[in-house]
């Protein structure tokens, strides 16, 4: 009988929501943490509601998706990711898409994968954020693996709602380190006022906890300050991963931006095989069989010259 291995030591819990355009353009980065510590740590997500339901609608949401366009522009200026080239309008709300993504899990890493990065693509690529639940289910259509019939059961069932209150109070217990964060960084991540005297963690932030403590790291950083944080914990632990070649990276991960190849990636670009998808700011890639039944393409898709 083979004995079970031990759970990790070291646990990575990411504060994050599939609607924030900072985690959307820590994606690249947070690929390649996730590579390095594949297999040696838990990796857990905590979804935030970055739209929440007790938000203000907006008097005038013209004029907000105007200024939300503006200011996710500005946020790509500095991450170079995507961005959709015409919003549609600002998320009504996270739930959808925070209950879609954690009701993915259920199925497997793999799918959760898939299912977490098309609804991220729902607003930076596609303009039209999966802030329903009928919109959830259409931008992740096709994930491969994902059965979408049980998705949508497991996003409306009393279990997976209350694992995303869950993930929404822990989201609002910050540590002390981020209440008071120093400057350096576009967005160095300080915790953000509640309004009722509380805070949450500002999206993303990655918070490290092992044995020997915790480390966390807020907001918008680079890879090595990740990477420092794991070796302060368990020395070691972080190893820098090989790059991948141009296509197995696009076999692997089906949807790639330019700061993704670039940090993952090592040799010619594109692929033959590569399908480009323009965006407003530089070009999504995608595998073929992800063009196929991915929102932007299926339409229509068209190989990269």
């Amino acid at each position: 009988m083979t004995a079970e291995l031990p759970p990790p030591a070291v646990e990575v819990v990411e504060y994050t929501d599939p609607l924030c355009p900072w985690a959307w353009g820590s994606e690249p980065v947070f690929r390649r943490l996730r590579t390095a510590l594949a297999g040696r740590v838990r990796w857990r997500r905590v979804y935030c509601l970055l739209f929440d339901l007790d938000d203000d609608p907006a008097p005038d949401p013209a004029a907000e998706t105007a200024w939300y366009a503006g200011y996710v522009e500005g946020i790509s200026a500095h991450t170079r990711a995507p961005r959709a080239l015409r919003l549609s309008r600002v998320a009504a709300s996270s739930w959808p898409a925070s209950l879609a993504a954690k009701a993915a899990e259920l199925q497997g890493r793999e799918v959760a994968e898939g299912v977490l990065r098309r609804l991220r693509e729902s607003v930076f690529v596609l303009g039209e954020p999966a802030d329903t639940p009928a919109l959830t289910l259409s931008a992740v259509r096709g994930v491969p693996g994902l059965d979408l019939g049980r998705l949508s059961a497991d996003a409306a069932s009393a279990e997976v709602l209350e694992r995303v209150r869950a993930d929404r109070a822990e989201a609002r217990r910050p540590v002390r380190e981020v209440l008071s964060v120093p400057g350096g960084s576009p967005h160095p991540g300080g915790a953000k006022d509640t309004g009722d005297g509380g805070h949450r963690y500002a999206l993303p932030t990655l918070l490290f906890r092992a044995p020997a403590g915790h480390r966390v790291v807020p907001g918008w950083r680079a890879y090595a300050e990740y990477a420092a944080a794991v070796r302060e914990l368990c020395p070691g632990l972080a190893d820098t991963p090989p790059p991948l070649s141009p296509e197995r990276a696009l076999r692997r991960y089906r949807s790639l931006t330019d700061p993704e190849r670039e940090l993952l990636t090592e040799g010619p670009w594109p692929p033959g095989e590569a399908v480009r998808v323009e965006t407003g700011n530089g070009p999504l890639w995608l595998h073929p069989q992800e063009a196929a039944v991915h929102p932007a393409t299926c339409g229509g898709a068209r190989s990269a010259p």
